[in-house]
């Protein structure tokens, strides 16, 4: 299969930039999560980042090996992430000049040791369809999510996993989104206005699903910023409204017993994980 053409690294000479690839027989998906996961200890060195998916032949290992080594002639040493299974391939890549990270390949020997059989040569298992079932949950459950997003139906919320509250621009789209895909619950997500603060209690609309709902807060400044981008300078972004719909939500959130969280300084990744232990869900 044919490799994208890369753009090629801009020079540079800063010995605190350094080139990263994240090279797979498959979509690059498990190699860029887990290479990002250790880069993310290194907050002090500038990476320029490279996913090339689908290298399944020596031909396409030697192409993205040039890619490399231009990268290694500006002088400083990359770095290589892969996920493949082919030993050729790794070989090839192993001759690059790179420093090369098998994420796979020592931990596919003990997992063969303790089961008493060898992995299968297949390619592109990874992020393959595997058990139907679970691929068809993931589906119906982004369908799900896209249904309920911002409110749009309140349908079937009996059967909801999660019901995600919050102000608009707070980041519940993203979370519910990435809830459905990544773990196949059924999330919606309802937009707190200036409408719903007038009474004590929640939203009448989920208000009897109290036990599934889950707020989402944020910092003033930080929503003004947000919404600022998609509405400058109106009351909608001002830090004023911002400071009062944040305010209200979180005395919402406590009154009503409502677990919520910061989502200023967290990622999509981070919240999701820390809603599944706080509504003790399993995927």
């Amino acid at each position: 299969m044919d490799i994208p053409k890369l753009v090629e690294p801009t020079s540079r000479t800063d010995l605190r930039t350094r080139a990263a690839y994240f090279v797979s027989d498959s979509t690059g998906i498990t190699a860029e999560t887990l290479g990002s996961a250790l880069l993310a200890n290194f907050p002090s060195v500038n990476f320029r980042r490279h996913t090339i998916p689908f290298v399944d032949t020596a031909a396409g290992a030697q192409r993205v090996i040039g890619e490399i080594q231009r990268a290694a002639s500006e002088g400083n040493e990359p770095i290589v992430f892969a996920t493949v299974k082919s030993a050729e391939i790794l070989r090839e890549l192993n001759s690059s000049g790179a420093v090369v990270i098998d994420l796979l390949g020592g931990h596919l020997r003990e997992l063969e040791a303790s089961l008493g059989t060898t992995a299968s040569e297949q390619l592109g298992q990874y992020h393959g369809v595997g058990d139907i079932g679970r691929y068809f949950a993931r589906m119906r459950a982004v369908e799900y999510a896209i249904e309920h997003d911002d409110g749009q139906s309140m349908r079937a919320l009996d059967i909801a996993d999660i019901i995600i509250i919050a102000p608009s621009r707070c980041g519940k789209t993203p979370t519910t989104m990435y809830l459905a895909l990544q773990y196949g619950l059924l999330v919606a997500n309802y937009p707190l206005t200036d409408d719903d603060f007038p009474s004590d209690g929640l939203p009448s609309t989920v208000a009897r699903y109290v036990e599934k709902c889950f707020g989402l807060t944020t910092t003033p400044l930080r929503l003004s910023q947000v919404r600022h981008e998609r509405r400058p300078d109106s009351t909608y972004s001002s830090l004023a409204q911002c400071t009062l719909e944040l305010r209200r939500a979180e005395d919402l959130y406590r009154r009503n017993r409502v677990p919520f969280l910061n989502s200023s300084t967290k990622s999509v990744e981070e919240m999701s994980a820390v809603i599944m232990q706080s509504m003790r869900l399993r995927s």
